[in-house]
């Protein structure tokens, strides 16, 4: 299809120069989808399979600790890609007044092939994908086969489970990586040695890997809203994994990792599900290591690996049953990092120095010197060891050569009984890694989640086997019902909670938040961004609520307190306040007739770029906008993580599009906001921006602090 699409783009640009009828609209097309191309490129070259779940998930989930550096020779290109995209605009000044014959046909054949551009390229086939797997579908058929273990262990073992970041057992071919890995295919030839395993959709990267092997289930984003991960009070609450199954036996559980737990909610989920401690990136600054042994990921594997050989043996004393977690790093696409421990690590290999294969040389070592010191240690003989890639590589510089193998992923289990053998997984997925390991324990558990133990002989279809049969048209199923694990299924329930959190089912989000509920009364979406215009497209035939401050829905509202707006197809409305919410609102109750259309609600938009520290005293706000709603709007200053509504005021800019907004601080603030409430379709754009002090100046009260331009919200 390359070819196809290539072909498609130089006829393009031939209609594009061939006539200078309507040529603007014709270079905003060509360039708005070279854009969307180069975008598309750069997602490729960071996910090594376009656009899919995972980039959904990033994009909603909390990208602090990615190692951005590791990317800047692709985000370069990128930005080559996207200036040679605006070409047709700049050629577009320059059109010439005597190539307007034939105009109307030849923009006719520029708008075909516009469309058949996109139809060939992969922005289509990528987001028929991702509508395959996100429509709403029936899950009700396969909720049966989701199994939560309730046996208790008769003979608890302690474990030990290593999960190598990108680590697929494709490494271990001799043929195609002689010697590269020695050490682990010496385990693997000690242990359980799991064949064929591959990773189903929602599992093919770190915290999805973590998910589906650990809980059974893959991971998908809160129901049709990819952008709400940041805002979730809870990690799938509803899913129960091996974590919380453990605990419950008696296991403490515990995490080693080295990088910001923070990214991609990795933290937020051990916490939610089991683990007594979750040490990441902050804990190892803390231990004040060097800086020669952190990369931009976090710190190194020799690092965390030694650290996790101690944190074993501490665990071992207590004499407690445990399962220690740790995740290794160094072998991060694009191109791996090699720690101080293996600075003169060398790969000798046929195609030449290549980063990615020091990194795997070393980490090969490193993995094997902590399993032989945990076997070797006087607790070794009753741990259970899994050593496990957390999905298959990403794109790398070995992509090329990988590209030619039978890919797989690799999972190891050595231990006291454990007879060496491989193991053939014919339909088995990272899914099945946690109930195979349980069954280990004890082989009357077979099953966690939707995964099955691969020792199990007549093993029960379920997610695995729904990814292999009818090219997976199942399995969007068993993703729907893991996303209805984000909120459970009592959600026709609105409260407030003490921390001023939204409460659906067993989530707590922190507002703005706009629901959706079908004719059913079943909640069909949740929004958590740009809720304001969500709630004017939304379908009419369905029952909304929009929580957020009562500033949002009322003219005449000078505080701070929460309201919901609930509106339905019949006409209904209803405003419920704070001491309603506090105490529950049943979504599905009666509301008041109304006439007219539906009424249109504001939502803060920032005015300030971020909090800044303000010491006690009395301020100006000074703006001086250059565009500005025709109606009149709130503008507030707030603090404490914006909960606090320091100052209020419904203000109209004069002619000259000025506007004050006076208030005291009787305490130091840390993070003052400035925001402005408006309508999604509503435009406010400020010219210049200050913060002064006025009438009493405080002791020790700063001087004038001036922002200067703000931007346009």
């Amino acid at each position: 299809m390359l070819w196809i699409l290539l072909l498609s783009l130089l006829l393009l640009a031939w209609l594009f120069l061939a006539s200078d009828k309507w040529v603007w609209w014709k270079a905003s097309l060509m360039s708005l989808l070279l854009l969307t191309l180069s975008a598309w490129w750069l997602i490729n070259k960071l996910s090594g399979d376009g656009l899919n779940a995972a980039t959904l998930y990033h994009l909603g989930a909390d990208m602090e600790g990615a190692g951005i550096a590791d990317f800047k020779h692709y985000i370069a290109g990128f930005i080559a890609l996207a200036l040679l995209s605006l070409s047709p605009l700049l050629l577009a000044r320059f059109r010439r007044r005597d190539r307007r014959a034939h105009g109307k046909a030849v923009f006719a054949g520029f708008m075909a092939m516009w469309f058949v551009a996109i139809v060939v390229s992969p922005l289509y086939s990528d987001g028929q994908r991702l509508y395959q797997q996100m429509r709403p579908v029936d899950y009700s058929m396969v909720k049966a086969e989701y199994r939560v273990p309730q046996q208790p262990l008769t003979k608890p073992r302690n474990i030990v489970w290593i999960y190598g970041e990108s680590l697929e057992r494709t490494y271990l071919n001799e043929t195609t990586f002689p010697d590269l890995m020695p050490n682990i295919n010496r385990l693997a030839a000690q242990s359980l040695d799991v064949r064929g395993l591959v990773s189903a959709e929602g599992g093919g990267w770190t915290i999805a890997g973590l998910v589906s092997s650990m809980c059974g289930v893959p991971l998908t984003t809160a129901k049709e809203d990819e952008n709400s991960m940041g805002r979730m009070g809870s990690f799938l609450p509803e899913a129960v994994c091996l974590g919380d199954y453990l605990k419950q036996q008696g296991y403490t559980n515990h995490y080693l990792g080295g990088a910001n737990g923070q990214f991609a909610g990795k933290g937020q989920f051990l916490a939610t599900h089991g683990f007594d401690t979750v040490d990441d990136l902050a804990w190892f600054k803390k231990q004040k290591i060097t800086r020669a042994h952190f990369s931009p990921w976090g710190v190194h594997d020799d690092v965390l690996l030694d650290k996790a050989y101690d944190r074993f043996v501490q665990l071992s004393r207590k004499g407690e049953p445990f399962m220690l977690t740790t995740l290794t790093m160094d072998t991060h696409h694009p191109a791996g990092h090699l720690p101080v421990a293996c600075k003169g690590t060398r790969y000798q290999s046929e195609h030449g120095n290549i980063g990615m294969l020091n990194a795997l040389k070393c980490t090969d070592g490193l993995i094997a010197k902590l399993v032989d010191r945990i076997q070797a240690s006087p607790y070794g003989e009753d741990t259970l060891i899994v050593i496990a890639s957390d999905h298959l590589a990403m794109p790398n510089d070995l992509s090329h050569i990988l590209a030619k193998q039978d890919r797989e992923n690799l999972l190891l289990f050595l231990g006291k009984d454990i007879a060496p053998r491989q193991l053939t997984a014919p339909a088995g997925s990272t899914l099945d890694s946690g109930a195979t390991l349980l069954s280990l324990i004890d082989p009357a558990i077979d099953s966690i989640g939707f995964g099955r133990s691969l020792l199990h002989p007549e093993r029960s279809d379920s997610a695995s086997a729904a990814v292999f049969r009818d090219n997976g048209k199942d399995y969007p199923r068993y993703l729907a019902f893991s996303r209805s694990l984000w909120l459970g299924d009592k959600t026709r329930q609105l409260r407030i909670d003490d921390d001023n959190q939204v409460v659906i089912g067993l989530q707590h989000v922190q507002p703005p938040v706009l629901l959706e509920y079908d004719k059913h009364w079943d909640l069909k979406s949740v929004y958590l961004e740009n809720t304001s215009k969500q709630f004017d497209l939304a379908d009419p035939s369905n029952t909304l609520a929009y929580v957020d401050r009562c500033t949002a829905f009322e003219d005449g509202s000078a505080d701070g307190d929460w309201c919901a707006m609930l509106v339905n197809q019949d006409k209904g409305i209803k405003l419920f306040r704070d001491d309603q919410l506090r105490g529950g609102v049943a979504v599905d109750g009666p509301l008041d007739p109304f006439n007219g259309p539906r009424p249109s609600i504001r939502q803060a938009h920032m005015i300030t770029q971020k909090g800044r520290r303000t010491r006690a005293g009395q301020y100006m706000v000074q703006l001086v906008t250059k565009q500005s709603p025709d109606r009149g709007f709130w503008i507030e200053a707030v603090s404490s993580q914006r909960k606090v509504v320091v100052a209020q005021q419904w203000v109209q800019p004069d002619a000259e599009g000025r506007i004050n907004l006076s208030f005291g601080l009787d305490h130091e603030v840390d993070d003052l906001e400035v925001r402005a409430w408006l309508n999604h379709a509503e435009k406010l754009a400020v010219d210049t921006f200050a913060l002064v002090p006025s009438r009493r100046r405080h002791p020790g009260s700063p001087p004038v602090a001036h922002q200067g331009p703000a931007p346009a919200i």
